[in-house]
């Protein structure tokens, strides 16, 4: 559940902000409006971002594994070239 702040609201009762942020999850901030921002925990924030690795350790660790990479030996037809 997430709740909106106003930004003036927000920057006054920041405090009020941060411990919604922990006890209840994500809190939108918003500007005239419209959402600009989101103020999260550490562990929500470490949990968006720190579960995925990146490409270079994902194809490092496997991610090829099984896949058939050779290329087939079958003799490609001539083409002509203007």
């Amino acid at each position: 559940m997430s709740t909106s702040w106003q930004l003036q609201d927000a920057k006054n009762r920041f405090s009020q902000v941060v411990e919604e942020a922990l006890r209840d999850g994500p809190q939108t901030v918003t500007r005239r409006g419209e959402p600009v921002v989101v103020v999260v925990s550490v562990e929500t924030w470490e949990k968006m971002n720190g579960s995925r690795p990146s490409l270079k350790a994902y194809l490092r660790d496997g991610a090829l594994d099984g896949l058939d990479l050779d290329r087939d030996a079958t003799e490609r037809r001539p083409v002509d070239l203007p």
